[in-house]
């Protein structure tokens, strides 16, 4: 009697051991327990630790509620500037309420990812090259709403959106590199004039206070004269006062009115003046008288 007593209290044991194995669940930290009975949801949300089912009766489903790290896939499009792109970028959510994840949605993650391939192609077609290149923020703020309004019915929380990287055809790169070869450039020309018009206005004072005294010139001249000569070089430096080239240029117009009025007449004038002469000595002595020829006597 005791030893039948005994083996059905050891029976009972098993069963009760088998039956709290099969029953006995543990939902880690990052997760929630959503219980379905007969395929009927159960209000109660497991949440972590250690929980109990029925067996055969209830099934168990763990939700992972840990921040998911989705890369969205490149998606091909034409800007509004019609610019040929490629864009990719990576989605950061979670899920926020575990019985809608499984519910409302067949595959959240399979969803989240195709609304942001179809949510980026958007932003690429309503977007310009500029506002890609240079405003990614205000991008990432937009797409972030148009992912986070479905997101929500389906119990899924959308972090943020950030889109990695543009990719440019390489005709649009040698463009953009050629334009900004260029403004570099005519930002040094603007840089070089305005450095050459301030150093002409210092130039012009210093002119002015050297003209008050000459030898302030004259020291200029020499401090060149020792600048140059410092130098190894084969360089011969002759100085000339600007006084003398300003002293020549005064006597040029001279030199040249001079020489006008002693050339020699031409030759039309000389024989004009010739003649004026011959008569004038022809006025002075009076008529010439030939002889007569000698008669031969007969």
């Amino acid at each position: 009697m005791i030893e039948e007593l005994l083996v059905a209290v050891a029976g009972a044991a098993a069963a009760a051991a088998v039956y709290a194995g099969a029953a006995a669940r543990v939902v880690k930290q990052y997760e929630r327990g959503v219980v379905f009975r007969f395929g009927r949801l159960r209000d109660d949300i497991r949440s972590p630790g250690f929980t109990m089912i029925v067996p055969v009766v209830d099934r168990l489903h763990k939700v992972n509620m840990q921040i998911v790290t989705m890369p969205v896939p490149a998606q091909e499009g034409i800007t509004r500037d019609n610019v040929t792109v490629r864009v990719d970028a990576v989605v950061y959510f979670k899920v926020v309420d575990a019985a809608d994840a499984l519910i409302r949605v067949e595959d959240y993650k399979f969803a989240v990812s195709q609304m942001a391939q179809t949510s980026l192609r958007s932003i690429i077609g309503k977007s310009d090259l500029d506002d890609l290149l240079s405003n990614r923020e205000k991008l990432n703020q937009g797409l972030e709403l148009m992912l986070d309004s479905p997101a929500m019915g389906w119990g899924v929380a959308i972090d943020r959106v950030e889109i990695k990287d543009v990719s440019l055809p390489e005709t649009m790169k040698r463009s953009m590199a050629r334009q900004a070869e260029a403004d570099r450039e005519r930002r040094a020309r603007v840089i070089n004039a305005d450095a050459e018009l301030q150093a002409s206005k210092k130039l012009a004072e210093a002119a002015g206070v050297m003209s008050a005294q000459p030898a302030a010139l004259q020291l200029r001249l020499l401090q060149t004269v020792m600048a140059v000569s410092a130098e190894k070089n084969s360089t011969l430096v002759l100085p000339i006062p600007v006084e003398l080239l300003r002293f020549l240029e005064r006597a040029a117009p001279t030199a040249a009115d001079s020489a006008t009025e002693s050339r020699p007449p031409s030759g039309e004038a000389y024989l004009k003046g010739r003649a004026a002469a011959v008569e004038a000595i022809g006025d002075l002595t009076g008529p010439s008288v030939e002889p007569t020829p000698r008669e031969d006597s007969a």
